[in-house]
């Protein structure tokens, strides 16, 4: 499932959630989907898979708008995270109907991740825990193995060990059928190490698309003398990075840059005794998306 977006918009009202937003997503590949509360990124989700018809620009998902069709939306997993049901549906009831929707339905694979989540089938919706509701989200996400699955923090709900037991659950399966998987979370260093690529969003613009190792390794924290840094930072600013945070501490400084530092200013700078060490993904988006408007951020990024 090759995604593109064309200029979308999708406002309610007066509210604007997507704001031109223009990006295309390989096949094939997890990609993480960032953004702070209220960034726009259910927005963007739900009309990805054709909850709700974009306000402006367009969507193609293997070239073909997926609003109003079939074809394209039996495709479209879209796990949100309160499940779709009534609160008189049993958990069994649920998954039929899951299993006559989609047409790429593993009844086996299902069974099995029943029993590894503990999920009473018997049980009504009302009489779930949030917990369970979650882990209902999952299995019916990965047992549809739908070309495109969009998980938007369906995880949220689960405990640390049903977290991580999900984790790897869909990378295992991922491994043995391949397909695109979006996931929208809040608990990044958790889970990145899912994710390809990442895409942060902000104000319903773009911030950033890159391959995740390319963004760890775009960021370093650089700590020392406050005039030592100051000269390195300096320099490397020049040389295009970006300054993301300062803090002081009496004579320490520690500045968080955006940008590859080059080799020989690296080792310069270890020369005259600073300290450069890696910054984490969760950290990057902290400060990425808390210095400036979406649209002036993305233009000192490129």
């Amino acid at each position: 499932m090759t995604i593109e977006f064309q200029e979308l918009t999708v406002a309610y009202g007066q509210t604007t959630a997507v704001d031109r937003l223009s990006l295309t997503l390989a096949s094939g590949k997890i990609y993480g989907l960032l953004g702070r509360n209220g960034a726009g990124k259910t927005s963007l989700l739900s009309a990805l898979a054709a909850f709700r018809r974009p306000s402006g620009g367009r969507i193609l998902v293997n070239g073909v708008e997926p609003f109003e069709n079939a074809d394209v939306v039996r495709d479209i997993a879209f796990i949100r995270q309160g499940v779709d049901a009534t609160q008189s549906d049993k958990v069994r009831d649920v998954l039929s109907l899951a299993a006559r929707l989609r047409p790429r339905w593993d009844d086996a694979y299902a069974r099995r991740l029943i029993d590894r989540f503990e999920l009473p089938v018997k049980k009504s919706m009302t009489s779930l825990s949030t917990g369970m509701r979650s882990a209902l989200g999952v299995v019916v996400g990965l047992a549809a193995r739908a070309p495109l699955t969009i998980f938007d923090e369906s995880h949220l709900g689960l405990d640390a060990p049903t977290r991580y037991a999900f984790y790897d659950e869909l990378l295992a399966d991922y491994a043995e059928q391949p397909r695109t998987v979006i996931l929208s979370t809040h608990l990044i260093e958790e889970v990145a190490r899912l994710f390809e690529e990442v895409v942060i969003i902000d104000r319903g613009r773009l911030v950033l698309h890159e391959e995740t190792d390319a963004v760890r390794a775009r960021g370093v924290a650089i700590t020392g003398p406050a005039a030592t840094v100051g000269g390195l930072v300096n320099t490397a600013v020049n040389r295009g990075a970006t300054v993301l945070a300062t803090q002081t501490l009496g004579p320490t400084t520690s500045v968080t840059l955006f940008g590859q530092l080059d080799h020989d200013l690296a080792d310069a700078g270890r020369a005259d005794g600073l300290e450069l060490g890696p910054v984490g993904l969760q950290d990057l988006f902290v400060h990425l998306t808390a210095t400036a408007p979406g649209a002036a951020r993305k233009e000192s990024l490129a």
